[in-house]
């Protein structure tokens, strides 16, 4: 049993949405780094404000969509706020989404 690759896990992230925008959280420029270590996923990721009311179902949905993958036994989940979040941090699909230039 192999270990998805940062790729994979990237594009499997593409299932989790936040719940107050309707958009994933990768297009929203939400995670910073997805790597393995062993068989434990490693995610570095921010939220679009400190207080999002959302941050615990948007963890659980990254925990819950990692672990569904063949190779992953566990997730760990750093939050973090350098760099702050930013609009600009969006993919340019979601940019045009949401009417951001």
């Amino acid at each position: 049993m192999s270990a998805p690759s940062a790729e994979e896990m990237v594009e499997a992230l593409k299932d989790v949405f936040d719940p107050e925008l309707g958009y994933n959280i990768v297009d929203l420029g939400l995670v910073y780094d997805v790597n393995m270590i062993g068989s434990a996923a490693a995610v570095t990721m921010t939220l679009t404000t400190p207080g999002c009311p959302a941050s615990d179902m948007i963890q659980d949905g990254v925990r819950q969509r990692l672990e569904d993958m063949e190779g992953v036994d566990t997730v760990a989940i750093e939050l973090v706020w350098e760099p702050r979040w930013d609009p600009q941090a969006m993919s340019p699909v979601a940019k045009q989404h949401f009417g951001i230039e």
